[in-house]
């Protein structure tokens, strides 16, 4: 992941929601020795002077840190900055602003003009891709259509040489009980998964499923597959943070600008204290280094 000094690409570190824990590992990350030997890091955050108390939701806090977001967004596009690794926000502080985004990747989308963007998590055991993210559980049959599936699929076959994968294997789990078990259990796998990962198939992708969400993460993580789409948020993000809470990566699939962020929350419980784990950060920093380092 090394680069030599001359060609250290400048990353931008946004620290979030200011009164999370993002300001902490945002600096904490921008000074670890790991991360000035492959970049530069550059901490947006709230201008200078402004206070906000810690573990305390406020739409002031949420505006501020949609503010630094939108900053180190256009600084990327105008390659200011060559990438972007993002400390997290609170949502309910996003919808108190009046900022109708659920979180980072929908609002990136709309800030690049991207048609199509996906959350994957990386991480060395396990790499993940959600269909659908920030969907109540009652909705994700009504959401999880064929066409959704379908530029899933193509975006993370297209995106994936990115990360030294050329030909991914990739799986795609069921949303219900033993993949539906032939409609015994469920139709979507039969109706619109199957159909999806067919023709995936037919285009020349290596594209498998669907599996029993109970399995296969386990067979992915052991090697058998390169990623694994999930249905729905928690049934891709409980094997991740199982197996590498901490070390996984939080990547946003489908922008023209490279865009890496932590595996956790604001943390708001122990904001202001000192005492927040930075590793999520800084490996969401040194990847967001490498990506813009290979382009």
């Amino acid at each position: 992941m090394a680069t030599p000094p001359a060609a250290r690409p400048r990353i931008a570190i946004t620290a979030g929601d200011p009164a999370g824990i993002g300001p902490e590992i945002a600096r904490k990350a921008a000074a670890d020795a790991r991360v000035l030997a492959v970049c530069e890091p550059v901490i947006y955050g709230p201008p200078p002077g402004s206070s906000f108390e810690p573990g305390v939701l406020s739409a002031a806090a949420g505006r501020a840190a949609y503010d630094a977001i939108c900053a180190a967004v256009a600084d990327a596009r105008h390659n200011v900055v060559h990438g972007i690794a993002t400390a997290p926000v609170n949502k309910l502080a996003f919808a108190r602003a009046g900022l109708p985004w659920k979180g980072h990747t929908d609002l990136l989308g709309h800030l690049t003009d991207s048609l199509r963007v996906a959350m994957m998590f990386w991480s060395e055991p396990l790499k993940v891709v959600l269909a659908t993210v920030h969907v109540p559980l009652a909705a994700v049959p009504q959401v999880l259509t064929r066409e959704l599936l379908d530029e899933t699929i193509d975006l993370t076959v297209g995106e994936l040489p990115r990360f030294g994968i050329t030909a991914p294997r990739v799986a795609v789990a069921g949303l219900n009980p033993h993949a539906g078990e032939d409609g015994l259990l469920g139709d979507e796998e039969t109706r619109v998964i199957r159909p999806a990962v067919e023709a995936a198939r037919a285009r020349g992708l290596a594209v498998d499923g669907p599996f029993p969400g109970d399995t296969i993460f386990g067979r992915a993580a052991r090697g058998e597959f390169d990623v694994v789409i999930a249905s729905y948020h928690d049934q891709g993000l409980i094997p991740v943070k199982l197996l590498a809470f901490g070390q996984a990566v939080n990547v946003t699939l489908g922008l023209p600008i490279v865009r890496t962020s932590v595996d956790h929350g604001t943390a708001f419980d122990i904001a202001g204290r000192g005492v927040a784990d930075p590793s999520s950060m800084i490996a969401a920093v040194l990847l967001a280094a490498r990506l813009a380092a290979a382009r």
